[in-house]
């Protein structure tokens, strides 16, 4: 497959990277010279400043697309109106207006849109999700998740922290994916109530978030996201009649992977636990790029799609008023 990346940055090059031998990196882009130059020699490709040339120029399947928030529908319209099928990193847009229109456009441009939901392809996530399909833990009852870090200096000069740039703070950085996770383990998100706060950073848009959500299958959810945990976590828990799955960590400075399943003791007492653990390379992107590729040649949705990167977005703004209005709020 022919592909081009928009946006060279950190992500873009993870992108770059989980391309398949087979796959032809045809050229990339970025507002910044020295990105678009580096990425592009890296990968014997020409580069860009300016996303139309790439259109305009160079011939491709699909586009991946990875820049700030603010960008993206602009970006990502222009690759579906241009035929190609997209990748997008997360969230879909700033907001769910933003994501319903370019899922609406790539319904109608009969073409592929793709959220980039990496968490789902983690393999302690997706050995987890294999023991919940199998009946492992019975009827899911509660999830229970945290997500953060500690941020970095500057860290409020960044566009992360930034209102116009993002739409929104840590919630929808990080708790887009906690929202996806939740559901695709406990089904769509019905009612919501949440609150979000600026508790350290000086910036325009929250760094904490606390949500307590209930699905369609009434599943109870619980998570909170920050960027005051000064010490990276990843912890996403599911607890159902007949047991649990307990997922840790994602390599790197999250920690090891693991997952660890517990079976209920019938009598109660110690449940009966079995321990996975992961190696430390972080495969997510391999495997979620290979996924996009099965849906192409399938003409499927494929799992995160662009549908899902609305459906998250839906809920992050849900969170939003329920903390504006201080009550629990139902989804439409």
């Amino acid at each position: 497959m022919k592909v081009a990346i928009i946006g060279c940055g950190v992500i873009g090059q993870k992108r770059a990277r989980a391309l398949d031998p087979e796959d032809q990196l045809v050229a990339c882009c970025d507002i910044s010279l020295e990105k678009a130059e580096a990425l592009g020699k890296a990968f014997s490709c020409p580069f860009y400043t300016e996303y139309t040339r790439v259109f305009n120029e160079v011939e491709c399947d699909a586009v991946i697309v990875a820049v700030i928030n603010q960008s993206i529908q602009e970006i990502v319209l222009s690759a579906l109106h241009a035929g190609k099928h997209v990748l997008s990193e997360k969230p879909l847009g700033r907001n769910a207006s933003e994501a319903k229109t370019m899922v609406e456009v790539a319904s109608q441009s009969h073409r592929i849109l793709k959220t980039g939901f990496n968490h789902r392809f983690h393999p302690a996530v997706w050995k987890a999700k294999e023991i919940f399909d199998q009946g492992g833990i019975g009827e899911l009852l509660i999830i229970r998740a945290r997500y953060g870090h500690g941020g970095r200096p500057g860290l409020e000069k960044e566009w992360r922290s930034s209102k116009l740039a993002c739409g929104g703070g840590e919630l929808l950085d990080q708790g887009v994916h906690v929202i996806d996770l939740i559901r695709w383990f406990g089904g769509e998100i019905t009612e919501v109530y949440g609150k979000v706060e600026t508790k350290f950073w000086p910036i325009e848009v929250e760094d904490n978030a606390f949500a307590i959500v209930q699905t369609e299958k009434h599943v109870t959810a619980q998570f909170h996201v920050s960027w005051t945990n000064w010490k990276n976590i990843f912890s996403f828990e599911l607890f159902g009649s007949l047991g649990y799955l307990k997922i840790e960590g994602l390599g790197g400075n999250y920690g090891p992977e693991t997952l660890e399943y517990g079976k209920r003791n019938p009598k109660g007492g110690r449940p009966e636990m079995e321990y996975f653990e992961f190696p430390p390379e972080d495969t997510s992107w391999k495997s979620e790029w290979q996924e996009f590729k099965s849906a192409i040649r399938d003409n499927r949705e494929p799992l995160g799609s662009g549908v899902d990167g609305w459906k998250a977005n839906a809920v992050v703004e849900a969170l939003y008023q329920s903390h504006q209005e201080k009550k629990g709020v139902r989804l439409k």
